[in-house]
């Protein structure tokens, strides 16, 4: 990644944060990070931690930008992008967004010209510099506005490409709020846990480095979950008693379902968004 990109956030909250974090961590020079976000206590928050540069306004933020990432809800994208059209058509930067449900035609309809768009769908493990990100470039974007993008991402986890937008719904169903589908999991297995006797401390110990360990398992092995999964399933044995109740109840249809729920609704959001927003 070059060093000396001039990048400007639009937008200081969490996901803001935690890529300012891992780009200054892989060396990138905090000088030419700009944020601005109208809390001034988040605004001072970033400076003491990371000595970035911020803005009082989004306008002095992106000027000279190379790089805009618009980390602001889907709400309020319009409010804050179409100000900053003119002097964004002047410089042409790339510009990423994370705003969940924001069509690249919309963003690109307010700014007003055929803008390089990324659209990025990280999740919240991003901010210990283990999230997933799925990245959509509209044809504007060159490769090494491509490069640059994933490298951003790949500062604070994984990064991968979907060369069709019509998935990133789906991206989103999956690892955007894959999250809580585990921690819903984890959450059940420790009361569980708990009614089966075990203390309180190590029923959480338990299930979180449990699910730890599988998901390190799954990540570096060469073998696929299927496998994992059937490596550690004797006949007849503990295991294999606990997946007989999981698939007699139809675990599969409950995610499928569950899963396009969510893809569903992010198409719904992604039109209701257009609309209000025309």
């Amino acid at each position: 990644m070059v060093s000396d990109t001039q990048i400007a956030f639009i937008g200081g909250g969490n996901m803001a944060g935690s890529l300012i974090g891992g780009l200054l961590h892989t060396g990138f020079n905090a000088e030419y990070i700009r944020v601005a976000d109208p809390d001034d206590a988040r605004l001072e928050h970033l400076r003491q931690r990371f000595k970035v540069h911020t803005c009082a306004d989004n306008l002095s933020a992106v000027r000279d930008a190379q790089v805009v990432v618009f980390a602001v809800k889907p709400q309020v994208f319009r409010d804050a992008a179409r100000p900053l059209a003119t002097t964004l058509v002047k410089y042409r930067p790339l510009i990423i967004s994370i705003a969940a449900g924001v069509p690249e035609k919309d963003i690109r309809r307010w700014l007003g010209y055929q803008a390089a768009i990324v659209r990025a769908m990280p999740n919240t493990p991003a901010l210990i510099g283990a999230g997933a990100a799925a990245l959509y470039a509209n044809s504007m974007v060159n490769g090494a506005q491509r490069t640059l993008a994933k490298e951003m991402f790949e500062a604070v986890g994984l990064a991968l490409w979907i060369e069709d937008e019509k998935f990133m719904n789906a991206v989103t169903a999956v690892s955007g709020s894959g999250p809580a589908y585990f921690f819903l999991v984890m959450e059940i297995m420790e009361a569980v846990a708990r009614e089966l006797g075990l203390p309180a401390d190590a029923a959480g110990k338990l299930v979180q480095q449990t699910a730890y360990g599988a998901a390190r398992m799954a990540l570096e092995s060469q073998i696929d979950v299927a496998k994992l999964r059937k490596q550690v399933t004797s006949p007849g044995g503990t295991t294999a008693a606990a997946l007989k109740i999981l698939d007699t109840e139809n675990l599969r249809k409950m995610f499928l379902q569950a899963l396009t729920a969510a893809r569903d609704r992010g198409v719904q959001l992604s039109d209701k968004f257009g609309e209000e927003t025309s």
